[in-house]
């Protein structure tokens, strides 16, 4: 791949924020070997939470994907920050995604995909990675999808 992940972002209309300070007693990301691990990211920008809401309560799938998207672009901020370039990072290893959802909702998967697409599309195949989408009951402010990731790093 010719390209840099900071180019492909670009192209994308996407500038990578500061990353978000830690809500609670725990540090953003851990470095162990040649793994970089990602605490979980929310949906937050410049403004703060983009998104509230709980899957099948009235909160919608397209919804929740953009805010799925945007938790991958802060876990892209936050290895930034811990690399210094994007380029280090060799592979995606394994990514988990949270989703704030009803008994009865199961396309976790389809949300969790607006996470997986951006990885992909930012750093091609090395963006490739396993996964779990999980349904959980709730979320730290109210937030709608909450992800996490494992980096191979050089």
């Amino acid at each position: 791949m010719s390209e840099t992940a900071e180019a492909r972002l670009a192209a994308l209309g996407i500038t990578l924020p500061s990353p978000a300070a830690p809500a609670a007693n725990y540090v953003p990301t851990v470095r162990s070997g040649s793994l970089l691990f990602i605490s979980g990211q929310i949906p937050v920008d410049s403004e703060g939470l983009r998104y509230r809401g709980v899957l099948g309560a009235g909160f919608d799938i397209e919804e929740a994907r953009a805010a799925a998207h945007l938790c991958a672009i802060n876990i892209l901020a936050q290895a930034k920050a811990a690399l210094g370039d994007l380029e280090k990072i060799v592979r995606v290893v394994k990514v988990t995604g949270f989703v704030a959802s009803t008994a009865d909702f199961g396309d976790q998967p389809k949300v969790i995909n607006g996470a997986s697409d951006l990885f992909v599309s930012a750093l091609g195949e090395r963006g490739r990675h396993s996964r779990s989408a999980i349904g959980v009951s709730a979320l730290p402010f109210g937030a709608p999808v909450e992800v996490e990731a494992i980096l191979e790093v050089a």
